[in-house]
């Protein structure tokens, strides 16, 4: 992980990872691109790409920091990436610097052809694999653990596309999930663990020629009128061309740890993740979190946007009145003002603002989704309880977070995780509530379907919880070994 740049105001909240996206044999096939990254702005705003593919076999691209409005609503932009395939990327940065290098998807000629990629996740062995290919002589253009993707492929002795691709593949690891283009076909793959995710979707009649869609969310999907087909498996690459599509599991049966906190906060709700619809799973989580910790209250208060379908749930459950009683502007920009020390303590109130109304004299039950650093939680406790609110309870729709994402989410280091450092009696004097509850793991668990967490075979990727990781943390256990041995050399 990188200390990604973050909004001066929101740097308190998990930041998502990236959103892919691509289509084959469609009209406008960057137009249509542009639309699919809008659904998936959610999960990167810093920056956006789009790479096409002309019916001569010449790919176009133009890649910019900003947001997708700001990069392609302009006619002549989306004119400059002719072609009936293209795919394209939403970057928040996890690892390497924010630098127009780095923003996805990809691309380089190889032998074949031109290929372009775009890459959702983390690679955990990224800076082995890098030393070793610097070592023969590749040169990256990228700080981006991405351009691995390509190295690896550059290298491969295979000669076919796919099986490169797969070569690659054998190589590296953590989470992702891919796109990539090349001259004859679009390809999607996600890691054998299946923690990031991807889904297919289809164009047009089942009997007819057909169009198909790569996306990270159905969201995506619904924006361009495709119909959801399946999710990409764990582990599979799915290979998309004039044919059809074809599937290819070269790492056998392999289990899935999908990441649990698309669940909590990343998707967007009207999206279905693993077949589970987001919204209606943030309700049921809210109810039970209403089950295992209510408290006598006069009305449940969402922490907008995130909060507001558990908060739901909860209200449901409990059988309070919910209110809006915190109102977010939607419109405070990355550049709107300078981030003084003044102005940033003001911060949260750019974002949000008390509804007096709803709170005053009120004992107020706040639901959000998770707690990270606690510092924009304390400051809404402060600003509802200056509204005039009798008695602040906050409910979180997540466990404790107590450790460090390592698989494509930008999380502090845990050191700074309020959960890690505090017990729940700490942490609720540091914010400043009359009291503070979590869902449990196993209560989370309830309201995605299963009985409890089996400690042995977990159905999902709960590392941020549970210090469980799926996957091994290669980079970061020599970054270890090496400093103890630096450690024992100075003494």
């Amino acid at each position: 992980m990188s200390e990604a740049s973050t909004h001066p105001w929101d740097d308190d909240k998990f930041h998502e990872e990236c959103g892919v996206f691509g289509v084959w044999n469609v009209t406008d096939a960057a137009a249509l691109t542009a639309l699919g990254l809008h659904a998936l702005q959610h999960r990167g705003q810093e920056a956006a790409g789009i790479v096409a593919l002309d019916q001569a076999g010449i790919f176009h691209s133009h890649r910019a920091r900003g947001l997708v409005g700001e990069n392609f609503s302009d006619k002549k932009v989306i004119d400059s990436l002719p072609g009936r395939a293209a795919v394209g990327h939403n970057r928040y940065a996890t690892t390497g610097e924010t630098a127009l290098r780095n923003v996805q998807p990809l691309f380089a000629d190889f032998e074949f052809g031109g290929f372009a990629v775009a890459h959702n996740g983390n690679l955990t062995n990224a800076n082995v694999l890098k030393r070793e290919l610097v070592k023969r002589g590749s040169l990256f253009q990228s700080t981006t653990d991405s351009e691995l993707f390509i190295q690896l492929m550059a290298i491969s002795l295979y000669s076919a596309v796919e099986e490169r691709l797969i070569d690659a593949l054998r190589r590296v690891q953590g989470a992702y999930s891919l796109v990539a283009l090349h001259n004859k076909a679009l390809m999607g793959a996600r890691d054998p663990s299946g923690v990031r995710p991807l889904v297919l979707g289809r164009i047009g009649p089942e009997d007819g020629a057909h169009s198909w869609v790569l996306a990270s969310e159905t969201c995506a999907l619904e924006i361009v009128s495709a119909d959801f087909v399946r999710d990409v498996e764990p582990g599979e690459i799915v290979i998309i061309d004039d044919t059809g599509v074809r599937s290819i599991k070269p790492f056998g049966r392999t289990g899935s740890r999908f990441c649990i906190f698309e669940y909590i906060y990343f998707a967007r709700p009207d999206s279905v993740m693993e077949g589970i619809p987001v919204y209606e799973t943030r309700k049921r989580i809210g109810a039970e979190l209403a089950r295992e910790s209510n408290v006598p209250a006069d009305v449940v208060v969402p922490v907008p946007d995130s909060g507001v379908p558990s908060a739901m749930g909860y209200a449901t459950e409990a059988g309070i009145p919910f209110e809006l009683g915190i109102i977010r502007n939607h419109y405070v920009g990355r550049t709107f003002i300078e981030p003084t020390d003044q102005i940033r303590n003001l911060g949260v109130k750019l974002k949000h603002s008390a509804n007096r109304a709803v709170l005053e004299g009120k004992r107020v039950i706040l639901v959000d989704d998770s707690i990270v650093r606690g510092t924009t939680s304390k400051k809404i406790v402060e600003m509802v309880r200056a509204a005039g609110a009798k008695e602040v309870h906050m409910r979180i729709s997540s466990p404790p977070t107590t450790y460090s994402c390592y698989y494509g989410i930008d999380t502090p280091e845990r050191g700074k995780l309020m959960a890690a450092q505090h017990d729940l009696a700490e942490m609720a004097r540091i914010i400043g509530v009359d009291s503070l509850a979590f869902i449990s793991l196993d209560g989370l668990y309830r309201a995605l379907g299963r009985p409890a967490r089996d400690a042995a075979k977990p159905a999902f990727c709960d590392a941020c919880f549970t210090g469980d990781y799926a996957i091994p943390l290669t980079d970061s256990l020599e970054s270890a070994d090496r400093q103890l041995s630096l450690l024992h050399s100075a003494q």
